[in-house]
């Protein structure tokens, strides 16, 4: 039984694996056509975490950090958080889309609609694979940008978009421009309920017993 249920879990990561593939070249091939320069991503490194250890994984509560943040509606609804590093923002922006590099702490009116922009390349590279996978409608809200302690974004989504699932499936991000690669992490985080919804879809069975 238990080699049973560690298959399970294993085919359940090769899916959603191979979903963070499908929409990191998606997501490549978007982002290569606006900014007209090759972009590459490498492989992501795809992972289930704990909402609570969301935090941890960003470098702590109170790491100043920034994001951009949606909802998704439809089948299966949640929440999803594109999350890097200012550091890692402001590389984003000079070497991948071309803008002039400004102060670190300070992003421009210019600098926070590249950023939505790519947030939301990202969050619809990504979505669209998921929803062809399953065949389910999942569709993201207008992002939201913020740059302040990871807790504290956290907390405000919370207050934003009412209950979080307690799981979250990571999806490590790294651009690639010539020498220049820029990492970031992708956070989806379905409400309670959508997991299995994911999962039914996908034809992987669920047993709560």
């Amino acid at each position: 039984m238990v080699d049973l249920f560690e298959g399970l879990e294993d085919f359940k990561m090769d899916v959603l694996k191979e979903v963070g593939n499908i929409g990191a070249g998606n997501a490549a091939t978007a982002l290569s056509r606006i900014l007209d320069k090759p972009i590459d991503m490498a492989v992501p490194n795809v992972q289930m975490l704990p909402f609570e250890a969301i935090t941890d994984r960003v470098g702590g509560a109170e790491n100043i950090v920034l994001a951009v943040y949606f909802r998704v509606e439809g089948d299966a609804p949640g929440n999803l958080f594109f999350i890097l590093s200012p550091e890692a923002a402001k590389k984003l922006l000079h070497y991948l889309a071309g803008l002039e590099m400004g102060t670190e702490d300070e992003f421009s009116e210019m600098e926070w609609s590249a950023l939505a922009e790519i947030g939301n390349i990202l969050a619809g590279s990504y979505l669209s694979s998921l929803a062809d996978f399953t065949s389910l409608s999942l569709i993201p809200t207008v992002p939201a940008l913020a740059m302040d302690m990871a807790g504290a974004i956290l907390g405000y989504g919370l207050l934003q978009f009412g209950e979080m699932g307690d799981s979250a499936l990571v999806i490590d991000t790294t651009f690639i421009e010539g020498q220049y690669a820029v990492e970031g992490q992708f956070f989806l985080i379905p409400d309670p309920e959508s997991f299995d919804k994911i999962f039914i879809a996908l034809g992987v069975p669920m047993n709560h017993d």
